[in-house]
């Protein structure tokens, strides 16, 4: 972790007014484990914001908390306005959650769920079926809305979660982890949801797994870890503060990627990371001088590369200097 960069908290002269989430010091504790440490965020209206962290960093907590499923043990938080402590069901009236996994039933068809959590909000019958099937066609679920959900694929029933968390229109919507699991193109059509959703005026709070949905989706990323906030700003920004002096190398024999991984660290002075594929290095280099000199010992050493260059830091590469570790290690999603 690199403790020399600056820890945005947002503006004191914001207007309230504008803000969907305004947290302050925000502290939860499980027996001696502080998995929240003094949180601080605000998050404007219409916003979409991510949140980035190790496993166990705290996020699913974070959601939680402002969910009004769990209760802080300190700081003080606000909610479209409302006060999280002293205005709990105002708070749940603003808000929709959907979180990790579905909360369907898998035996019911994919209108009939919605009917049934449109009637359960209060909707009349045929008030509820008009809004079941609104909801159907704006997720391009009408041709499936009279199958049952065990026949839905992944990408299908993330979408029809999501739809059952909007019979009544948020204020702010958390989205926990919203298309872990899903291949490529239902990741791709959730996404295309989002960004409507966000354009229609709801807040979205997300925590995801994917550096490329935060970096696709988000305008403004934040990253905790130890239940800490390290680190806050648009992808850009928390890119720039990182440096632009990256070398990526990438090594042709693989059985000599550690002996690479080695050379590079001694001659640079610094951590290198590892690409998913495991093929490709990158490290901090700082200026060409310098990353010229690391390429010259890997070829002096006989380690043959088949690519280099030198650029900006990808989100991942941010993302391991902030917290000194992948983001793959949370791929089993927050378990505080």
């Amino acid at each position: 972790m690199n403790d020399t960069l600056p820890v945005q908290t947002g503006s004191a002269a914001q207007d309230a007014a504008q803000l969907a989430i305004s947290v302050r010091g925000l502290v939860k504790r499980f027996g001696d484990v502080k998995a929240l440490d003094g949180i601080d965020l605000d998050v404007p209206r219409g916003m979409i914001f991510a949140i980035l962290g190790p496993n166990g960093a705290g996020k699913t907590t974070l959601i939680r908390l402002l969910a009004t499923l769990a209760q802080p043990d300190g700081g003080t938080a606000r909610v479209m306005g409302h006060d999280l402590a002293t205005e709990p069901h105002a708070v749940r009236g603003a808000i929709a959650l959907t979180g990790q996994f579905a909360s369907l039933d898998e035996d019911l068809t994919g209108r009939e769920n919605l009917v049934m959590l449109a009637r359960l909000w209060g909707f009349a019958g045929r008030a509820a079926k008009a809004r079941a099937d609104e909801l159907l066609s704006a997720f391009e679920l009408s041709d499936a809305a009279k199958k049952q959900v065990k026949s839905y694929s992944g990408g299908m029933r993330r979408r029809l979660d999501i739809a059952a968390s909007l019979i009544v229109t948020p204020g702010v919507l958390f989205l926990d982890e919203p298309t872990t699991g899903l291949d490529p193109k239902a990741r791709q059509g959730v996404w295309k949801m989002i960004r409507a959703l966000a354009k229609s005026g709801v807040t979205i709070l997300l925590t995801t797994q994917y550096l490329e949905e935060a970096d696709q989706l988000a305008a403004r990323i934040a990253v905790i870890d130890h239940g800490r906030k390290i680190a806050e700003g648009t992808s850009r920004e928390l890119k720039s503060a990182i440096g632009s002096g990256f070398l990526h190398v990438a090594v042709a024999d693989t059985e000599r990627l550690d002996e690479a991984e080695a050379i590079l660290e001694h001659a640079l002075d610094g951590t290198a990371q590892r690409s998913a594929e495991g093929a490709t290095l990158s490290i901090v280099a700082g200026s060409p001088k310098a990353a010229n000199e690391a390429i010259t010992r890997l070829l002096a050493a006989g380690i043959e590369l088949s690519d280099f260059s030198m650029g900006s830091p990808s989100l991942d590469e941010v993302f391991f200097a902030l917290t000194g570790q992948p983001i793959e290690e949370d791929a089993q999603g927050d378990v505080s």
